[in-house]
C-alpha cells in the first residue's frame, strides 16, 4: 500500500539559518551592516507605501547600480555557501526522512519563504526540499531587473494550499483555484506540520493548525517571548528552541508526532477498507 505523505514546511530565515540570509554575504558586499539596510529598506516601504518584500528587493537592485556590484544569478547562489545553520540542521532531513521511513509515512519538506531562491539554491540543505517557495528576481543579460516572485506574509498561505492539492508549479492558478474533492487531496491537511519563527509565519501557523495539522514555533536560547505569545494565543501547538541535533527536544516532538500520523493514517485506511469490504 503506497504510504501517506507528510509535508512538514519551513520558513527560512532564523528558523533553519542564524540570521537574515542576505546579512551572511550580500549586504557586507554592498559596504552595508545589516541593521542601516534594513532600517534602509523600511524607510523604502513606508515613505512609498510599499510592500516591504518588494522594498528590500528593490534596495538590493538600487544598492548593486550604485556600487556597480553585479546582481547576478550566479552571485546570489553563490551566497548560499555561507549561510549558517542552527545545531543540527545539516543532519536532520536524512535522519527524519529514516525514521518516517520506518513508521510508516513518506516526508516531503518544503520551504516558505520570503528570502530569496537564489540564496537558499546555493545552501548544502537545498537538495532536501521538494520545492522551495521564495522571492526570486528576474534576470536579463545576466542581471537582476525585476522581482519575479515576492513571497510576503500572507500570500505565503498559497503555497500550502499548492501542497495540499499537489499544485506546485506556481504558473497554474486554474488548478489552484479549481474544486477538488477532499479525498483527492495529494496531502491533507491533517498531514502538514509547519515549521517557523514568530509573527511573519502566523498566517500560515494559522492556517495548518485550524485546518487540522500541527504547527511548531522556534527560538533561540534566551529569546522564547515570541514564540511564547504564540503558543499563548493558540497559534501554535508548540514551541520548542532551534535544535536540531539529534535528541533534542524538537528532534523527539517531530519523531512522536510523525509515529501519531503513521497510525492516525493506518487506522483511516483500515476504515476505509472496511467500508469497501462491507460495502
Amino acid at each position: 500500500m503506497k504510504k501517506p505523505i507528510v509535508a512538514i514546511m519551513y520558513d527560512f530565515d532564523k528558523t533553519l539559518c542564524t540570521r537574515d540570509m542576505q546579512e551572511y554575504t550580500f549586504i557586507p558586499s554592498v559596504g552595508m551592516e545589516a541593521e542601516e539596510f534594513w532600517q534602509w529598506s523600511n524607510v523604502v516601504s513606508t515613505t512609498e507605501e510599499m510592500d516591504s518584500i518588494l522594498a528590500y528587493m528593490y534596495c538590493m537592485i538600487n544598492k548593486t547600480h550604485e556600487t556597480g556590484i553585479p546582481l547576478t544569478r550566479e552571485s546570489l547562489v553563490a551566497c548560499g555557501k555561507d549561510v549558517e545553520y542552527h545545531p543540527g540542521v545539516e543532519g536532520w532531513f536524512d535522519r527524519i526522512n529514516r525514521y518516517a521511513d520506518e513508521a510508516g509515512v513518506e516526508v516531503e519538506h518544503y520551504v516558505l519563504s520570503s528570502g530569496l531562491k537564489e540564496i537558499i539554491e546555493g545552501t548544502s540543505i537545498a537538495k532536501h526540499f521538494k520545492k522551495i517557495y521564495a522571492c526570486e528576481f528576474m534576470y536579463k543579460d545576466g542581471q537582476a531587473i525585476w522581482p519575479k516572485l515576492a513571497v510576503n506574509y500572507t500570500n505565503k498561505t498559497q503555497f500550502v494550499y499548492r501542497i495540499n492539492k499537489g499544485v506546485l508549479d506556481i504558473s497554474n492558478n486554474v488548478a489552484l483555484n479549481s474544486s477538488q474533492p477532499d479525498s483527492e487531496k495529494r496531502v491533507f491537511f491533517s498531514n502538514m506540520i509547519y515549521i517557523g519563527d514568530g509573527l511573519t509565519d502566523v498566517p500560515c501557523m494559522k492556517l495548518v493548525k485550524q485546518s487540522g495539522g500541527h504547527s511548531i514555533a522556534l527560538y533561540n536560547p534566551g529569546k522564547h517571548r515570541n514564540a511564547a505569545q504564540l503558543l499563548e494565543q493558540d497559534r501554535v501547538d508548540w514551541m520548542f528552541e532551534a535544535d536540531y541535533t539529534e535528541g533534542s527536544d524538537l528532534d523527539s516532538a517531530m519523531k512522536t508526532l510523525l509515529q501519531n500520523l503513521a497510525s492516525y493514517n493506518q487506522l483511516q485506511g483500515l476504515k476505509e477498507q472496511q467500508k469497501r469490504d462491507f460495502h
